[in-house]
This record gives C-alpha cells, structure tokens and sequence, in this order.
C-alpha cells in the first residue's frame, strides 16, 4: 500500500503478543525481543472481540520523561492480516484529517472545523466537530454537528455499536436530535478493523440505544458508518460501510 493512501501514518511501532489486560489502563505485552513490558490501554470498555490474549499486538513509544507509561497500546490482530486499533484517541484524528482533505462528499460544502465545541443543554456537552462556513452571517448552509464512535466489535461482516450499555452515548444521541431540523446532526461510527462492510446497532449489547438510534434517524440524524483499512503502517479510508438497520436486533 503507497503511503499517499495512508489519511493517517503510524509512527514506527513495536510488535509483541499480548499477555493480559488489567485495571481497564494496562495491558502486559511481550515484546518480540522477549522484554515484557505495561503499556497504557487508552480504550477503557469492553473490547468485546478485540480483547484476546495471546494475539499479535502493535505498540508505540513516547520519549515524554513526564509519561507514567512510555509505551500506548495501539493494534490487535483479530484474524490473519486483520488488525484493529485499540487506541480510542486516534479516531478523531483521523476523522480530523478526513475533514480537512474534505473526502466525505456525503457532508457537502464547509470552510471551517472546529473541535470539541460546547452544545447541548446547559452547554456541557461537547461536539467531537462542528463544519460551518468561515463567515457564519453568509452561511446559507445548516452548521454541521458530528459526534465519533469508534466501533471494533464484530459479527463476521457486520460491524456493531455499541459493545456494552453507553449511557453517555444515550445521551450523544438524544443531544443530537435535538440540533435537528436547525442544524445537520450527523453520527459517524469510525469501523476500525478493515474486515467490515455493513454496520448495524449492537442491540443485544444496548437496546436502549439501538431504539433511541432508530428515533434519532426518524428525526433527521444522519448516519456515517466510515470503514477504515488499519495497518501497523497506517489507516486507510475504504469508504461507507452498508447500514442495516434492523441487522442488529437479530
């Protein structure tokens, strides 16, 4: 793969095998040079499916002297040549980058990104990003409010989210809602294992959300379910994943 495909290259990372992960923070690797060492877990649910013991792990390394933990827990192998990435803050770099090379034709014209912009009631939520144009007073344009959910569990093909009860997803979801029609509320599920091309509501794990998902959408919310190819060199954007709605009540 040309690295001009990579929306986003890794730094060099270090390959070792999973030994078992604790305390929801850390994880024991064994590198492949026998050194057996903790390293920060940023992903701190579940992991339904991702999370297996004695599978191949990609770990990166910080020269910060401040850092409890130089090394971050970044990729799993789920299957043969099948990676997933277990770093929860690199799906909204990602998606950042996304933005700016402006490669999601579904979200239309914007000039400016803004991050983590307050909204919500009372405003003490915060919006992962929000696209207007540079002048607001001229925009024609509804704002553009996207919430990110990075999404490893699978069955087979299909992708699903979430993997466990999320009330602060409840929560995204139902602030949502209440941006339409004033607004363009948009959620975007950030696949991140290349194996997946449909998406549905994981509704066995969270079936408050998947209903409150299905009300959203009736509601004007719109839908991205982004398919990434991960690699330990880097994330690739294979485009929308097939949402099936109703795949996940099954």
């Amino acid at each position: 793969m040309p690295p001009s495909d990579w929306i986003y290259p890794f730094p060099p990372l270090l390959s070792g095998t999973l030994i078992k992960r604790y305390k929801r923070f850390f994880a024991d690797i064994e590198l492949d040079t026998g050194e057996t060492i903790v390293a920060h877990c940023p992903n701190t649910g579940p992991m339904t499916g991702v999370y297996v013991p004695g599978n191949r792990v990609m770990v990166s390394v910080s020269d910060n002297p401040t850092r409890k933990l130089p090394y971050t827990w970044e990729l799993i192998e789920v299957e043969n040549g099948v990676w997933a990435g277990t770093n929860t803050a690199l799906p909204n770099r990602v998606v950042e980058s996304l933005l700016l090379a402006k490669v999601l034709p579904e979200l239309g014209d914007y000039q400016q990104i803004q991050r983590e912009v307050p909204y919500g009631q009372d405003k003490k939520s915060r919006i992962d990003f929000l696209l207007t144009a540079k002048n607001q007073a001229e925009n024609t344009e509804r704002p553009i409010f996207i919430e990110v959910k990075n999404t490893t569990w699978a069955r087979g093909t299909l992708a699903l989210f979430p993997d466990t009860v999320t009330t602060r997803g409840q929560k995204h979801l139902q602030e949502l809602m209440a941006l339409t029609p004033q607004a363009r509320a948009v959620m975007l599920y950030f696949i991140n294992r290349g194996d997946c091309t449909e998406f549905a509501p994981g509704d066995t794990a969270d079936p408050v959300y998947g209903q409150l998902l299905r009300q959203a959408i009736d509601r004007g919310v719109e839908v991205l379910p982004c398919r990434f190819d991960i690699t330990p060199q880097g994330v690739r954007y294979l485009g929308l994943a097939e949402f099936k709605i109703a795949a996940g009540m099954i």
